[in-house]
């Protein structure tokens, strides 16, 4: 049997016991360990509890329930400091109890949430939609960034600036102004827009620059964006832009050369148009124009070096020093040779020797000549091709009126149709000549001034028309011949190679003949008699229907033969016209059918 009262002479007493107590717990005493009156412990509620230990893993807090909870190592994560900041031992925390009770009966409680809740609550009592807020862009998510304002804000690319960025993952780490777009309470979502911000910033100062802008003032501003065609540069509110052609007094093909994105400039206002909102800028007049002294350095008809810095179809353009060009005419590049393409003689970055020609200093241009520092070869052609002289060329080019011989390179002449042959009436060159052909000439005429040389293929022999032809084509004399060619007024009968004759509709037959189809055709041989040669027309009639004619009837020159058959009274001498020339009227005259006699 037990013996209380021995037990009761030591017992403590109970101000021993209070003090054992306080020393166990250090300081606060019991109460501090004790859960608060005004605490509910339900799902989603946020509590205060104290840290009992902290492990590798876990971090044991007693809210005052029944167990205490564990809450991973990984949610006392500090984003400003980027690494785990963990509480100590008897340090008093919030916490979210997430439940009373999971499977195996333990409280859960977790730190991260309750923090992200308070800082929720805090965000929302303190701004509206429509408020600017500051934070730091932590890390680019999908369709934006993820910017912390006190809590996560998503924002979206579309408004991070008022250009999109190529790249908006460059914002990561940077502190930015943005202003709050939508607050979803209920899903505890914040979107917000830096774009609206700098929008609403750049109205403001719109209206003010362009009440003090004006046309001469030089501003300063940064390049905001680079194209073809120029660069926009950004003066505080309005982007102006700076063409191409204003960048520099030279020539610039690619804007990227002279300016970057984001740098600084100091631009000059050339224009502003207030209604449109739209300035013109300007960098080359910053600095004296080159084509003020131009007329001085350059004076009509002085030499010079220069690079070629441009190759276009009509010509090259020839950098002089840096803003002063001049364009060399693709006529002006060679005395002799023919240029299709300035590329056949000059390229990009080819130095060049050239001469002034002429100078608009009000459109800032200058004509150049690069075969004037050359000799001229015409200068000496007249001396080198005096009329007579026998040449040889090649054949290079044909048109209808005659063919081109190149004499020497670059000196060409002309080779009339009516030069190729003395009997052959020629229509197109290609029936003498062919382009690639080589033929020898003889010079009949230099023109110095305009450049032309005459040449004749035909007068490398005599002229037969002069004895040889009339000798040998007599009036009255038949000749055979084949058919070449038909007209409405008659038919072209060749007598020999080059040599023809016209046989006209009239001398066809003894019959009325309304075409010359209905009789002959081309290539027919024919017997014809000789009515006429006319040398100095270069012409020979013909007559089919007087084959048996004697001389005398109707026939000029046939004076004392009489007809085979007197079918009539002789009839009187008439002037011949007509041939292959352009004389006017018929080759004969028709006699009048003689009275019949009642």
């Amino acid at each position: 049997m037990v013996n209380r009262n021995l037990l009761r002479q030591y017992e403590p007493s109970a101000d021993q016991l209070q003090e054992e107590l306080s020393a166990a717990f250090e300081e606060g005493g019991l109460a501090d360990w004790l859960p608060a009156e005004e605490q509910e412990f339900k799902d989603n509620n946020l509590v205060t509890g104290r840290v009992r230990k902290v492990t590798a893993d876990f971090v044991w807090v007693d809210v005052g329930y029944k167990s205490e909870g564990a809450i991973e190592v990984r949610e006392w994560f500090d984003e400003g400091a980027g690494q785990v900041v963990l509480p100590q031992p008897g340090d008093e925390v919030e916490v979210l109890l997430e439940a009373v009770e999971d499977e195996t009966g333990a409280v859960v409680l977790s730190f991260y949430k309750a923090k992200r809740q308070k800082q929720w609550r805090e965000v929302v009592e303190k701004h509206r939609e429509g408020d600017v807020v500051s934070g730091t862009v932590l890390r680019k998510i999908k369709g934006g960034l993820l910017v912390n304002i006190g809590v996560h804000a998503f924002l979206p690319a579309s408004q991070v600036d008022v250009r999109r960025p190529q790249d908006i993952g460059a914002y990561v780490g940077q502190t930015v102004e943005c202003k709050i777009a939508v607050i979803d309470e209920a899903r505890r979502n914040i979107v917000v827009s830096r774009r609206k911000l700098l929008e609403d910033r750049r109205e403001e100062m719109k209206k003010k620059l362009l009440a003090e802008i004006d046309v001469g003032q030089v501003r300063k501003g940064v390049v905001k964006n680079i194209t073809q065609f120029g660069a926009f540069v950004d003066l505080g509110g309005i982007d102006g832009l700076l063409h191409v052609t204003d960048m520099a007094w030279n020539r610039v093909s690619n804007p990227a050369d002279v300016v970057r994105i984001d740098e600084e400039l100091e631009v000059m206002v050339l224009k502003v148009d207030r209604d449109k909102e739209k300035i013109a800028l300007g960098l080359k007049q910053k600095t004296p124009s080159p084509w003020a002294t131009v007329a001085d350095k350059y004076p009509v008809g002085s030499r010079h070096s220069g690079e070629v810095v441009n190759v276009m179809s009509y010509g090259a353009f020839v950098k002089l020093e840096p803003g002063v060009e001049g364009l060399v005419h693709i006529s002006e590049m060679s005395w002799t040779q023919r240029v299709n393409h300035p590329n056949e003689l000059v390229q990009t970055g080819d130095k060049v020797e050239v001469q002034v020609l002429n100078i608009n200093k009000e459109k800032q241009e200058i004509s150049l000549g690069m075969k004037q520092v050359q000799p001229n070869p015409w200068d000496k052609v007249a001396e080198r091709y005096p009329p007579g002289t026998v040449v040889s060329g090649v054949v290079r080019n044909l048109t209808n009126y005659g063919a081109f011989v190149e004499i020497e390179e670059g000196i060409d002449g002309l080779l009339h149709v009516s030069d190729m042959s003395w009997v052959r009436k020629v229509a197109h060159p290609s029936e003498v000549v062919q382009k690639g052909d080589k033929v020898t000439c003889v010079v009949l005429n230099v023109d110095q001034e305009r450049k032309r040389i005459a040449l004749g293929l035909k007068q490398m022999a005599s002229d037969p028309w002069e004895g040889d032809i009339p000798g040998r084509y007599k009036p009255g004399e038949v000749k055979k011949g084949k058919v070449t060619k038909l007209t409405n007024f008659g038919v072209f009968v060749e007598l020999e190679p080059g040599l023809e004759g016209l046989l006209h509709i009239s001398e066809l037959s003894d019959q009325k003949v309304e075409s010359p189809e209905d009789v002959v055709k081309v290539g027919d041989e024919l017997e014809v008699k000789v009515l006429r040669v006319d040398v100095a027309d270069r012409k020979i009639g013909l007559s089919r229907k007087r084959l048996d004619w004697k001389r005398g009837e109707g026939e000029e020159g046939g004076e004392g033969e009489e007809p085979t058959e007197a079918k009539g009274p002789t009839l009187p001498k008439r002037e011949l016209r007509g041939g292959t020339g352009s004389a006017r009227g018929q080759l004969i005259n028709m006699p009048e059918p003689p009275s019949e006699t009642k």
